[in-house]
């Protein structure tokens, strides 16, 4: 009889065989998963949904104890400082005065691996500051990416799912690039605008300090007579926006999963602070709804020609942390820390947000008093009546902890007007299940996205597709994918079909076939009426708009060996340190250089623990005896044609010439005039032009890789 009964116990803890109703855990039917309950269908989400607080209290405790998404991260101190006022928009007191200034904690982010993942995954990177404002947190909980893959937060739990590795083997990490994943967003086409940026160069950031940041969600900004405006947050680095290429990401996973945590911790301790500028998008309430998009999706962004920036702060991030654990790890980011002067929107996205991260907080702190932890702790003055709970540190003083009282004289009183005071939002709906039909157009932004990339861009999305795809077992999903595509951009579907061996006959066809699909297994919310974006222009979309003026920061390798010319590396140094970057000598050894004229010179890294992967450009200098020996060094050669295949700068001065000669990247017996004819190749046989070859140099750089580099094909990376 026990027997029985531990064999049927075993049986109902590995779940049911078959494919039965969904439930709630307590065995409730559930009649929609895909929909939060709301007041009409673009109204708040409303707090009795017991469905969806089940399902994201269940998911926010998964994890014990790193956070079930964004578990790998890095963080920073600096401020914020207003260099526009937005009082005719909010009255929050922070925005107020052009030179205010507000102490933050920055941590950033990827969503999909583990702690000990890499930093350079392909993934979104979380961008979220924490302020310290004189009326209390305000936390701005972003993405480098502008749009999210759901538009209803019911939904979280399961891309994160999908997207997490699988269930049976715990594979793979951090990695998007797996069945599970792809047969999910293949049945929620709503997902489609941003697989777009996610298959795009933005995915892979060459520098955490090189990312944009936004609010994903829409805010309201709420002003001293009680008006509310529409508001998207944006982040704009002072250093461009600039990424690695594929190859070079998952060398980089490989060689220094640290990779953008040092690169942060690094420009901080070197005094080149990290800066981006503050930019908002704002549209009154009389303008909800004049827009091909609807205000409250989030898998929408709004052009900037049709919603324009305002440039009105800037971050500036000074400081690191002074103990990872304490501050990095503890810190407690919710989007309900608000201020005056600053409310939610409807979006439903945000909505579920509101409850997810304080509950998840909850789990992983271990206590209401996570607030009480010195990272977390406000600036501003703490008075209340809540007491106790675990790791309570604050010793409260007096016998009243209730309001009204009389015996503490009535402290501590409402703040009135001064104080948060929700935004009284008019609301006369029923309560349903439902997505609002203006949220229906999957597939008219992704379009425009592909639709202002440029070329190379174009084919790196293309690249992307085939790779993450191909990694796909099931066929089924890989053509689902395709057809979706096909909806997008007929080039991109054909041309990553012919790279997975499948064939796509055109988007009407396509449709049909997605439409039996989604069918047959419930999508509830399929594409809707497409809106025109032809006409829009959004140049801010492609990365080759980006700001390449400046090689601030920029990585230069060196290239030498004993016999260098020292007036030449001398030289090249002097001019680039001069421009912000940072220039380190790689050499067979860290024995110091001796030079041809009798210099000494200590090497940075050796040819054993550098790479090209970790720096932006390289430099070969003239001296007989130290390219003789370069010559003889199989890893300095690779590390030349692994640059070069990764389209980066090089220069070479004088007998370094030869040496670029002697490497991969051009067929043997080629001449100086062909190495010149290579983009973002440089340099001179004349050792006394190294000023001028630093100038052409330095131009290079700055223009961050050069899509256009002639027999690129023709080297092994």
């Amino acid at each position: 009889m026990a027997t029985d009964e531990s064999n049927e116990n075993d049986a109902a803890a590995r779940g049911p065989k078959n494919c039965p109703t969904l439930t709630t855990n307590q065995g409730v039917p559930v009649g929609d998963d895909n929909h939060s309950l709301k007041a009409g269908p673009r109204g708040p989400t409303l707090l009795e949904d017991f469905i969806f607080r089940e399902k994201i209290t269940h998911f926010d405790h998964e994890r014990i104890p790193e956070r079930v998404v964004h578990a790998r991260g890095e963080g920073a101190h600096g401020y914020f400082e207003v260099t526009k006022s937005l009082k005719k928009y909010t009255r929050a007191k922070f925005l107020q005065k052009v030179g205010e200034k507000t102490k933050v904690f920055v941590r950033f982010s990827t969503v999909a691996g583990s702690r000990g993942s890499m930093d350079t995954a392909r993934d979104v990177r979380g961008f979220a500051v924490k302020f310290y404002t004189d009326e209390g947190i305000f936390d701005l909980v972003g993405n480098n990416i502008p749009v999210f893959f759901i538009q209803d937060a019911l939904k979280f739990p399961d891309v994160i799912h999908a997207v997490k590795p699988e269930p049976h083997n715990e594979i793979p990490q951090a990695a998007s690039a797996h069945d599970t994943f792809w047969d999910f967003v293949s049945l929620t086409p709503e997902s489609t605008h941003m697989l777009m940026w996610i298959m795009s160069d933005r995915a892979i950031p060459r520098s955490l300090r090189m990312i944009e940041g936004f609010g994903v969600n829409t805010y309201r900004f709420i002003d001293a007579e009680g008006k509310a405006t529409f508001v998207k947050f944006h982040w704009k680095p002072k250093l461009g926006v600039h990424s690695v290429v594929w190859d070079e990401s998952q060398k980089l996973g490989g060689k220094n999963p640290d990779y953008h945590r040092l690169d942060l911790w690094q420009a901080i301790e070197r005094k080149q602070y990290p800066e981006w500028e503050f930019a908002i998008q704002v549209i009154e309430e009389k303008d909800e709804h004049k827009f091909p998009f609807d205000v409250l999706d989030a898998t929408k962004i709004w052009p900037e020609e049709l919603v324009p920036l305002e440039r009105v702060g800037k971050l500036v991030l000074n400081r690191n942390p002074d103990n990872f654990f304490a501050e990095t790890e503890q810190v407690a980011f919710c989007p309900s820390h608000m201020v005056p002067g600053i409310d939610f929107s409807d979006d439903p996205l945000l909505q579920g947000r509101l409850f997810s991260y304080l509950d998840t907080q909850l789990s992983r702190l271990g206590s209401p008093n996570f607030h009480e932890l010195p990272i977390n702790r406000p600036q501003s003055p703490i008075d209340n009546n809540q007491r106790d709970g675990h790791m309570r540190h604050t010793i409260d003083k007096g016998r009243t902890s209730y309001s009204p009282n009389s015996l503490g004289k009535g402290c501590p009183f409402h703040a009135g007007a001064k104080g948060f005071n929700t935004y009284a939002e008019k609301i006369d709906a029923k309560k349903v299940r439902e997505r609002s039909k203006s949220f229906s157009d999957h597939f008219g932004q992704a379009e425009m996205f592909w639709r202002n990339m440029s070329g190379p861009e174009k084919q790196h999305i293309i690249d992307a597709y085939s790779f993450e795809l191909g990694m796909v077992e099931s066929e089924m999903v890989r053509k689902r994918m395709v057809d979706i595509l096909a909806q997008v951009a007929m080039p991109l579907a054909e041309r990553v079909a012919a790279n997975l061996g499948l064939t796509i006959d055109n988007a009407s066809a396509a449709m049909k076939r997605l439409k039996a699909e989604w069918d047959k297994y419930g999508v509830t919310f399929p594409p809707g009426e497409r809106h025109d974006y032809d006409g829009v222009k959004a140049p801010e979309l492609s990365m080759a708009n980006t700001v390449k003026d400046t090689i601030e920061t920029r990585m230069v390798a060196v290239l030498a060996a004993d016999g260098v010319d020292g007036a030449q590396l001398e030289a090249m140094k002097a001019a680039l340190e001069a421009g912000g970057a940072v220039v380190e000598i790689v050499a067979p050894s860290l024995a110091p250089l001796k030079s041809s004229d009798g210099k000494s010179f200590k090497p940075a890294k050796t040819l054993r623990t550098a790479a090209s992967v970790f720096y932006d450009a390289v430099y070969v200098p003239g001296g007989a005896d130290s390219v003789k020996a370069l010559k003889k060094e199989g890893t300095a050669v690779h590390f030349v044609n692994e640059a070069f295949a990764h389209y980066k700068s090089i220069a070479g001065v004088d007998q370094g010439l030869d040496f670029l000669l002697a490497t991969d990247i051009l067929p043997k017996g080629s001449s100086d005039a062909d190495l010149f004819k290579q983009s973002g190749v440089v340099g001179s046989r004349d050792g006394g032009d190294v000023k001028q070859v630093a100038q052409k140099f330095k131009a290079a750089i700055a223009a961050h890789r050069h899509w256009d580099r002639k027999n690129v094909d023709r080297v092994p990376a």
